[in-house]
């Protein structure tokens, strides 16, 4: 059934009218100051939404023709743009909405849009949410859910403008999953926005970021949160556990199986399945997974019967995602099936504005679990904790704390009770020498190469290197 069809049967009675005004009065004093701006090439649709929204919103704008929204934009500032998935136009993208989503962001980033998509676009429209979009309705929708979801786009455009953001005192994210960042902001806003759904979830980020916090707060906030949530490091598996592991065997399958077991993929049924490290197996391991998450089922060792599996799967990974796209590490195929919506989690020295929240909440931790209640931070010891570059990232900074707490003799920590890990020092001074070296390297290439004035041949003889090894070099300093 249309949307404008719901709408007119909705109010076709006197009865069914002054509940649907009522219904308005209620719920639609949210939007009694917002600018909507609707796009969609069914003018039946563009009359109902405009009906629907025009009594309590301060402005509602209709449009049939998407070419014509850059100029919308440039006489308008929008709090929410609704936009069709598909017109009946010239571009051919292989799906006008994403494009006409992309034009909004690059002229009015910070536009909320929510995407309006047919119940057979859905892997689209989750896709819409990776390129910016705030939400997406599915066709036909009820009017109530319409509303719901603009209030609530609002609400959290007025608290982030607020500087803050309200959670469930029971979540992670606040309580754990800490951030006042901007970037932090976004990660959260786009648990909230991907948890309920059934995508597959890749999650990014340096060792020490906090994945796991991320991955399990997405779990607690899904559809399946009081089902299992079973961790997999699936990097430390070797080539000779990993099927029996992830899913299972039978007695006698070999030497050591001397009783059934249930893999983890079993053992998550229902729930969620975390695939820590997933960058780290190899090639034959690559194939057994894909081939599980493409039939849903797996196949116990040890027997040919195969066991339907019913998971919500997220992955993390070290990787960046451009080496992670090396096709003689990684079959792109698979990063496909894991990465239906990714999360880039940012390095703390990235987030530096994060770091006295953190620092003040491990303290306050530590300070009770080692019975020194009130212990504080002194300023000058939070002043080297801001000036720190953390390698080892919020990990580092926790134990960092943890460390300062058990030796501190005072009621205020002190700036020489703050040491930080010789090894992740060690480390950080070595990647700093690896950078020297290669900027040298670059740099005697160049001169080289503008030396015999551009002869490669010439050069690599200089250098010492073959022709090859040359053109490596350039490829990787992108000379």
């Amino acid at each position: 059934m249309r949307l404008y069809l719901w709408y007119t049967c909705s109010i076709e009675s006197q009865q069914g009218t002054k509940s649907y005004f009522k219904f308005l009065k209620t719920t639609c004093m949210v939007l009694k100051n917002a600018s909507i701006l609707v796009i969609d090439d069914d003018t039946d649709v563009l009359t109902a939404v405009r009906l629907l929204l025009k009594t309590e919103s301060k402005e509602v704008i209709t449009e049939k023709n998407p070419e014509n929204l850059r100029s919308h934009l440039s006489k308008t500032n929008f709090d929410v743009i609704l936009l069709d998935m598909n017109f009946n136009s010239s571009i051919n993208t292989g799906n006008e909405g994403l494009f006409w989503l992309k034009e909004v962001k690059k002229q009015k980033p910070e536009t909320a849009v929510v995407m309006i998509t047919a119940y057979g676009d859905i892997d689209l429209a989750v896709r819409s949410l990776k390129e910016g979009a705030s939400d997406f309705v599915v066709k036909p929708w009820h009017n109530e859910k319409l509303i719901d979801t603009i209030k609530e786009i609002l609400k959290k455009k007025d608290n982030r403008n607020a500087g803050g953001r309200a959670f469930d005192p029971d979540s992670l994210i606040g309580k754990e999953l800490l951030g006042e960042s901007p970037i932090m902001q976004d990660i959260f806003y786009k648990i909230e926005k991907i948890a309920p759904t059934d995508a597959n979830i890749l999650i990014l980020g340096e060792n020490g970021t906090g994945k796991d916090l991320v991955a399990r707060a997405i779990h607690q906030q899904s559809l399946r949160t009081d089902k299992p949530y079973v961790k997999v490091d699936v990097g430390a598996l070797t080539e000779s556990l990993f099927e029996s592991e992830l899913f299972g065997h039978k007695k006698g399958a070999f030497t050591d199986a001397r009783e059934d077991r249930v893999g983890r993929f079993e053992s998550a049924n229902q729930g969620t399945l975390f695939l820590d490290e997933i960058g780290n197996i190899s090639l034959q391991q690559q194939a057994k997974l894909l081939s599980v998450l493409q039939n849903r089922q797996i196949i116990r060792l040890g027997t040919n019967q195969p066991v339907p599996i019913d998971i919500r799967l997220i992955c993390a990974t070290n990787l960046p995602l451009t080496e992670l796209a090396n096709e003689k590490h990684f079959r792109k195929d698979l990063i496909y099936r894991i990465n239906t919506v990714e999360i880039m989690i940012p390095p703390l020295r990235k987030r530096a504005t994060d770091i006295m929240l953190l620092a003040k909440h491990f303290c306050e931790i530590y300070s009770n679990k080692y019975l020194k209640h009130g212990l504080e931070i002194g300023e000058r010891a939070m002043q080297k904790l801001m000036n720190y570059s953390y390698p080892g990232n919020v990990r580092e900074l926790q134990y960092s704390i943890e460390r300062a707490v058990i030796m501190a003799d005072h009621d205020l920590l002190k700036e020489e009770d703050i040491i930080f890990s010789p090894l992740e020092s060690q480390e950080s001074e070595h990647e700093q020498k690896e950078l020297k070296l290669s900027a040298v390297e670059k740099n005697t290439i160049l001169k080289v190469i503008q030396k015999h004035n551009g002869n490669i041949t010439q050069a690599a003889k200089e250098l010492g290197l073959t022709r090859t090894a040359l053109y490596r070099r350039i490829s990787k300093y992108d000379i």
